[in-house]
């Protein structure tokens, strides 16, 4: 059953610089319980796309083109009561700053009790519990600034899946946090979805890190979807110039007494449809029609855009790739 359904969305903002296009024909679907992953660079797009699922696109944004369906319907049809009801009931949201997404003045325990169907004072334990957090008692007595980053980012987690949503959407959940609490949220996030049959749109920046806690990587450049599979097919086998680039990039991948290889340039700011491949000013392997005609997504599932798929080596060996776990 999809779930979520976005076909060819674009989305543009009116800045006082002037357009800037954030969405250029993104086309993705989620089903029921699946735990997918959006990477790439800052300016891609993944933040526009989960902004746009939740129905909390501001007002400077513009939907041009598309549509995206959450259950069926179109969030961009939706009367304001009709959205506020599919967030309460269906969508659920874990930002970057746990602690600021928090209400600094309140109690966990009293935030955590107005998500729950029945707030008692048991039902807060129980769903403090459930995040692997230790001496909940003391955290359901707690305010927000008593709690380090890692137990904030839990009671985040903990009131999104208060209602067991269809759907959560977690935008960089871990990026504030260091290396080993990173792995521990992420690894409580695929868990608690997976136990809820919650499925979960994780948008990170952290290509290989996000791996072996998803069963879907997708990759976005330049507001479209460029690339999408399992991760060990595209950690693997890299059919799209920017994945293959990205992996490049990856620290620790690099031989002994080399280096990272970087992306050269920088990702584009559009300001309208782009009339070719997005990534050719950048792509090492352009040729003429990158540059002037739009990539149309191959036949198969990865739907991998790019004018010279199937033509290209793009194995590349990650030896010090997280294993991808099951």
């Amino acid at each position: 059953m999809t779930l979520l359904d976005v076909r060819d969305l674009a989305v543009r903002y009116d800045t006082p610089h002037g357009v800037s296009q954030a969405l250029d024909g993104a086309s993705l679907t989620v089903a029921a319980g699946e735990l997918v992953a959006v990477v790439g660079e800052s300016g891609s797009g993944k933040s526009t796309l989960g902004m746009a699922v939740l129905g909390l696109l501001p007002a400077s944004a513009q939907r041009v083109a598309g549509d995206l369906l959450v259950d069926g319907s179109s969030v961009f049809g939706l009367a304001p009561a009709e959205l506020r009801g599919l967030r309460r009931t269906r969508l659920g949201l874990v930002l970057q700053d746990a602690a600021g997404s928090l209400d600094p003045t309140r109690r966990i325990g009293r935030q955590l009790a107005e998500h729950l169907d029945r707030p008692g004072h048991a039902a807060v334990l129980s769903r403090l519990e459930q995040v692997r957090l230790p001496d909940v008692e003391r955290v359901a007595r707690s305010y927000p600034h008593q709690l380090s980053g890692g137990m904030a980012q839990r009671v985040a987690i903990a009131i999104a899946l208060a209602r067991s949503p269809g759907l959560l959407v977690a935008d960089e959940p871990t990026a504030a946090l260091d290396t080993e609490i990173k792995h521990d949220v992420l690894r409580l996030l695929a868990d608690s979805c997976r136990e809820r049959r919650t499925a979960l749109l994780v948008l990170t920046h952290d290509l290989t890190g996000i791996a072996a806690y998803c069963t879907r990587l997708v990759v976005m450049y330049g507001g479209r979807v460029v690339e999408t599979g399992p991760p060990e097919e595209v950690l693997e086998r890299p059919r799209h110039p920017y994945t293959r680039g990205l992996l490049h990039a990856v620290p620790g991948q690099e031989t002994v007494g080399g280096t990272l290889r970087s992306i050269a340039g920088s990702p584009p700011v559009l300001t309208g449809p782009s009339a070719g491949c997005a990534f050719a000013p950048r792509c090492e392997f352009r040729i003429d029609r990158c540059g002037g005609v739009r990539p149309e997504p191959s036949d198969d599932a990865a739907r991998v855009l790019c004018h010279r798929d199937g033509e290209l080596d793009a194995v590349v060996t990650l030896h010090e790739a997280p294993e991808v776990s099951r």
